[in-house]
C-alpha cells in the first residue's frame, strides 16, 4: 500500500472519532507493509489528557510488536503532532512521520514550531501534506457542525 493508501485509513479512524464527538484526528503506525497500530482522538471518551491518536497507536503498536522501541516503523497522522505527541515519536524512536494537515495552533512539526528540527539523537523524517484538503476537510466540517449546535 503506498502513503495515500494508509493517510486514508487514517482518515477512516478521523471520520470515526468525529461520530463520537472527539476532534476528528486519525492515526494508523505500518511496519513494513503490516498495520501494528491504530488510533483516534478518545480525550472526551475517557477524559485523559494523553489520549491523542498518535498516543493511542503509539501504545497498540508497542503491545502488537511487544517492544517501546518502534524503529521499523511509519507514522501517518491526518494532523500535525503536537508537542506531546511529538515527543513519543521521538522516543519510540519512530524514523518516518507522515501527516495531513497543518496544525497552526498546536503543531509541532512546523505549524508552530518544530520539535524533529532540534538536537535529538534520533529525528524522524517529516513528509507534511498527504492528503492534506481530505484531512483539513474532516477537522472543518466538524468544527462547523460544532459551531452550530
Amino acid at each position: 500500500m503506498d502513503h495515500e493508501g494508509y493517510m486514508r485509513q487514517a482518515l477512516d479512524l478521523a471520520r470515526e472519532a468525529a461520530e463520537c464527538g472527539e476532534v476528528p484526528v486519525g492515526c494508523v503506525i505500518v511496519q513494513g507493509d503490516r498495520v501494528v497500530g491504530r488510533g483516534r482522538n478518545r480525550r472526551e471518551e475517557k477524559q485523559h489528557t494523553q489520549s491523542h491518536a498518535e498516543m493511542e497507536a503509539i501504545r497498540q503498536a508497542n503491545e502488537a510488536l511487544g517492544s517501546w522501541r518502534l524503529d521499523e516503523c511509519t507514522l501517518y497522522v491526518t494532523l500535525e503532532p503536537c508537542p506531546m505527541c511529538a515527543g513519543a515519536i521521538l522516543n519510540a524512536r519512530i524514523p518516518r512521520v507522515y501527516y495531513g494537515a497543518r496544525d497552526r495552533e498546536m503543531g509541532a512539526c512546523g505549524g508552530v514550531l518544530n520539535l524533529f528540527m532540534e538536537d535529538f539523537p534520533q529525528r524522524p523524517a517529516l513528509v507534511g501534506g498527504i492528503l492534506e484538503e481530505q484531512c483539513r476537510g474532516v477537522l472543518t466540517d466538524f468544527f462547523r457542525r460544532l459551531r452550530k449546535i
